[in-house]
């Protein structure tokens, strides 16, 4: 553990790779076709690995959020319409990278009534139409928690629901400044109560204060509302406007903490000083995939 007051730790630095023909590839794709990123949105720590390794994670509806959580970088205010021509590029940029596995997100749009989930529905349709066979994992806002939004877009052949519960309760507020923790819970058991054989993943950040029995508490909700696949990982200030870290965890703490949460059942786990949602995304789903086919077929006796 290192203390805010300490500088940062060796285990922070990142080699960093600024040019190489995936990184300039997926800019210039990016860019021509004028969609957005988290990676750039929220000055991801693995944004040029991924981007050497030509995978991105799209982010629709707009660069502005309509929140303003204290740990964010994506700009928040008051954001454009819709593009409707937006779920076409995506899938074009998917077609062009030929991505087998797509992560998509999306900035919160309390301004729409339907919070977007239209929107993410047209994107999944648009994709798998240009993309037979490829994969889609959709990480999502809550939605205003209605249910009825999310319905949407499960049905058109989404592969796994993420949503980020991002921190534990007792500070979920401060985090997480216009959303309710028990609500973001909903959003992963309303998506296994609508469409049971979707796969549900989380992801939260260590370093904003929270105690080890709350991370502990954390990991029962979520084992609770019957995720699947978790992330955890080191949370990192993106600039003086956003919440300061309270402390910085080693390599060991993550591998500790790692286990203790596959030690709750979840069926993948992935925990590290710079892991992110959405990194490497389709390891993990591939490890829920085997594990599941090693499991033996299930039986029951009849009447």
């Amino acid at each position: 553990m290192v203390k805010l007051s300490d500088k940062k730790p060796d285990w922070l630095k990142k080699k960093i790779v600024l040019n190489g023909a995936g990184v300039n590839e997926v800019k210039n794709l990016i860019g021509d076709l004028h969609l957005n990123t988290v990676c750039e949105s929220a000055m991801c720590p693995n944004i040029f690995e991924c981007f050497a390794n030509r995978t991105a994670t799209f982010m629709i509806m707009g660069d502005v959020c309509t929140r303003n959580c204290s740990y964010c970088n994506v700009r928040s205010g008051k954001p454009d319409k819709l593009d409707e021509d937006e779920p076409r590029r995506v899938a074009g940029a998917v077609k062009k990278m030929g991505l087998k596995y797509v992560v998509v997100t999306s900035v919160t749009r309390d301004d729409l009534p339907d919070g977007g989930s239209h929107h993410f529905a047209r994107t999944i349709k648009e994709i798998k139409k240009l993309n037979p066979g490829v994969r889609i994992e959709c990480l999502v806002p809550d939605f205003n928690s209605y249910a009825s939004n999310m319905e949407t877009f499960l049905n058109q052949g989404l592969d796994v629901l993420n949503h980020n519960t991002e921190t534990v309760e007792r500070i979920f507020r401060k985090v997480k400044r216009a959303s309710d923790y028990k609500s973001s819970l909903g959003v992963l058991k309303n998506a296994k109560s609508l469409k049971p054989g979707i796969f549900t993943k989380s992801g939260f950040m260590l370093g904003l204060g929270e105690r080890g029995d709350e991370v502990m508490g954390l990991l029962s909700d979520l084992k609770e509302a019957d995720c699947d696949i978790l992330t955890i990982g080191q949370y990192l200030r993106p600039s003086e406007n956003n919440t300061p870290v309270v402390r910085y965890y080693s390599r060991e703490e993550f591998d500790r903490i790692g286990k203790l949460a596959e030690d709750f059942g979840f069926k993948a786990v992935s925990s590290g000083v710079f892991v992110r949602s959405s990194y490497k995304a389709d390891y993990l789903m591939e490890k829920v995939l085997r594990d599941r086919k090693k499991e033996p077929a299930k039986t029951g006796k009849t009447c």
